[in-house]
C-alpha cells in the first residue's frame, strides 16, 4: 500500500493528513504555532515555526499510522497564501514572514496606483491593487528595512519555503503566484508591467511552474529531520483557497462551491478568468491547469456565528454544556423558530470590515428593522441571514457569466441543517453537504499530489473521495419570501454609506 502524505499550513498550525492510493483518509496529526499581531494591523509568523511543524507532524503521523515511511509515495502541499518571507541564497529566513492578514503596505499599493489605475491593474493581475498581497508587502521590506531587501534572493510563500527545505529548489505555483498580485492572469507569468511599476527587482520573485510539478525528492538531510525516507517525491500543491476548490470538487467550469468558515466565500471554476464591472470579486489562477477561479471572500462568515454565540448565545452555551450537545445546536433550535426574513430584522455582518463584495474596511454591523415583538430567534437568524444574503451577492455575480444551480457546501458553518437549508432558499440553488466539512483543503493537496506523481489519472478522483452526507432543494415559499429581503438588505448598506465614512472620520480624529 502506499500513500500520499498531505499538509495544510494555516494561520494557526499545520495539518498533516495521510491518505491511501485510493483517496481514503487514513490519520491526520496538528501541530500549532503563533501568529504575532503588533501596530494595529500588522501580522507575522516565524518560518522556523511551519518546518518544526512539519517535521512533528511527519513523524508523529508515521507512527500514529504504524506504517513504513517508504510508503509514503508523494509529499503535498496546501498552504496559506498572500504572504511575504525573504530569504537568502542559502534558504535562510531573513526577518519573519509577513502574511496575509498584514495591512501595512498602504503606501506601496497607493504607490502602484499612481502607475497603473485601480481598474487596469485588476484586469491584468485579477485582483484588486491591496495591501494584501505579496508584491505591496516586498516594496514595504525594500522601502522600510533596505538591508533586507539587499540581501534577499527570493521571496516565498509558506509552502513555498517547505518544499526548498524538503528539495533545496526554488519554485512557486500559479496558485500562490496569484496571491503575489503581480501576475499576468492571461500567460501565467509574472507581469512585467505591474513589476515595473512595483520597482521591485523581478529576480527576487521564483520561476512559476504547474501545481502538479514534482519540485525535486526529500533530500537526506530533510530526511533526517521528517522522518521521511530520501528520495520521496515532493508535489507543488497549492494555495490554500484553491486546495479548496479541488477537495470540493469545483475542478471544472461551472463546479461552485461555498465555505462557512470563520471568513466565508463563494467560488467557481471557469475556463477563462470572470472580471466584474464593480470589482467586487477577483479570480485565482486554478491549480487544475488551463482553468481559474472566480471568488468572493467576506471577512466575517462563521465569524459572525461564532461572535453571536459568544455574545449572545450564553444562555445556549450554558445548557448545551449541561445536556452534552452544542451550542451551536441550540441556537439552531431557536433560529429555525423565526420565519425567512427574521419577522423583518436584518443584519449586516460587517464585523471586520469587509472584503467582497463591498471592499468597505469602514463598514461596520449593524441590525436595523427591531421592533418590540422581535424575539431571541429573529435575532439568531438573522446574523445567519446576514452573512448568506451577502454571500448571495457574489453569487449573483458570477451567475452573470456562468449558469449555477447547485453548490457543495464546506466548513463548519455547514454541520447545521438550519443554516444548509437557508442557503438553498437565499440562494435558489441546489446544496450539497459531504461526509467530511473540514477535509477540503487536505484533500485537495492529496490529490494534487496524487496526479502529480501519477497516482491517479487525474483531478476527477476527488469524485470518488467525496462522499456527500444530505442534499437539499430550495422551499418555494421561502425563495420567494427572500426577494424582497433581499433588497432591502441592500438599501440598508447603501444608506448607511455616509453613516460609515462619518463614524471612520470621527474615529481618526
Amino acid at each position: 500500500m502506499k500513500y500520499i502524505l498531505a499538509h495544510d499550513l494555516g494561520t494557526s498550525g499545520n495539518k498533516a493528513t495521510l491518505f491511501s492510493e485510493e483517496g481514503r483518509l487514513v490519520t491526520s496529526e496538528v501541530h500549532s504555532y503563533d501568529c504575532h499581531y503588533f501596530n494595529a494591523n500588522w501580522a507575522e509568523q516565524n518560518p522556523e515555526d511551519w518546518w518544526n511543524a512539519i517535521c512533528v507532524t511527519t513523524k508523529n503521523l508515521i507512527d500514529k499510522a504504524g506504517i513504513d515511511a517508504g510508503d509514503i509515495a508523494v509529499v503535498s502541499f496546501s498552504g496559506q497564501m498572500m504572504g511575504c518571507l525573504c530569504v537568502d541564497r542559502e534558504g535562510n529566513p531573513l526577518r519573519p514572514s509577513i502574511i496575509w492578514a498584514d495591512q501595512r503596505a498602504q503606501a506601496q499599493a497607493a504607490a502602484i496606483e499612481k502607475e497603473i489605475p485601480l481598474r487596469d491593474f485588476y484586469r491584468i493581475a485579477g485582483h484588486r491593487n491591496s495591501a494584501s498581497y505579496g508584491i505591496q508587502k516586498l516594496m514595504w521590506v525594500r522601502d522600510n528595512e533596505p538591508e533586507v531587501y539587499a540581501r534577499t534572493y527570493k521571496t516565498l510563500n509558506a509552502k513555498d519555503f517547505i518544499v526548498l527545505r524538503l528539495t533545496g529548489k526554488w519554485y512557486t505555483e500559479p496558485s500562490d503566484a496569484t496571491s503575489n498580485a503581480c501576475i499576468d492572469l492571461e500567460t501565467l507569468q509574472w507581469s512585467e508591467k505591474i513589476v515595473a511599476a512595483s520597482g521591485i527587482d523581478g529576480d527576487k520573485l521564483p520561476e512559476i511552474v504547474p501545481s502538479t510539478t514534482v519540485a525535486g525528492e526529500v533530500t537526506k538531510w530533510a530526511a533526517e529531520r521528517t522522518g521521511l525516507k530520501p528520495g520521496t517525491a515532493v508535489v507543488m500543491g497549492g494555495g490554500d483557497g484553491l486546495c479548496s476548490n479541488v477537495g470540493a470538487g469545483s475542478i471544472s467550469p461551472g463546479r461552485t462551491f461555498c465555505c462557512i468558515g470563520s471568513s466565508a466565500w463563494v467560488a467557481t471554476t471557469s475556463s477563462k478568468p470572470l472580471f466584474d464591472e464593480q470589482m467586487r470579486t477577483f479570480t485565482w489562477a486554478h491549480i487544475v491547469p488551463g482553468l481559474y477561479s472566480p471568488t468572493g471572500t467576506m471577512q466575517s462568515g462563521g465569524g459572525a456565528y461564532q461572535w453571536l454565540k459568544q455574545r449572545l448565545g450564553k444562555y445556549e452555551t450554558a445548557a448545551a454544556q449541561a445536556e452534552g450537545k452544542s451550542p451551536y445546536q441550540l441556537i439552531d433550535q431557536e433560529a429555525a423558530k423565526s420565519p425567512a426574513g427574521s419577522n423583518g430584522v436584518i443584519f449586516l455582518p460587517y464585523l471586520l470590515g469587509e472584503r467582497a463584495p463591498r471592499w468597505n474596511p469602514n463598514a461596520t454591523a449593524a441590525w436595523l428593522g427591531l421592533k418590540m415583538e422581535n424575539e431571541r430567534s429573529d435575532i439568531f437568524r438573522s446574523v445567519m441571514e446576514g452573512v448568506t444574503l451577502n454571500l448571495n451577492i457574489i453569487l449573483e455575480s458570477f451567475r452573470r457569466s456562468i449558469p449555477i444551480d447547485e453548490l457543495l457546501i464546506v466548513g463548519g458553518g455547514a454541520k447545521g441543517k438550519v443554516w444548509c437549508q437557508m442557503l438553498a432558499d437565499v440562494f435558489n440553488a441546489r446544496i450539497k453537504v459531504p461526509a467530511l466539512l473540514e477535509e477540503a483543503t487536505s484533500m485537495g493537496a492529496a490529490v494534487t499530489g496524487g496526479v502529480g506523481a501519477g497516482i491517479f489519472k487525474d483531478f476527477t478522483a476527488i469524485d470518488q473521495m467525496l462522499e456527500l452526507n444530505q442534499e437539499l432543494v430550495p422551499d418555494p415559499a421561502a425563495a420567494a419570501a427572500y426577494g424582497p429581503v433581499k433588497e432591502t438588505f441592500e438599501a440598508c448598506y447603501q444608506a448607511l454609506l455616509p453613516v460609515y465614512e462619518r463614524m471612520a472620520g470621527q474615529s481618526e480624529r
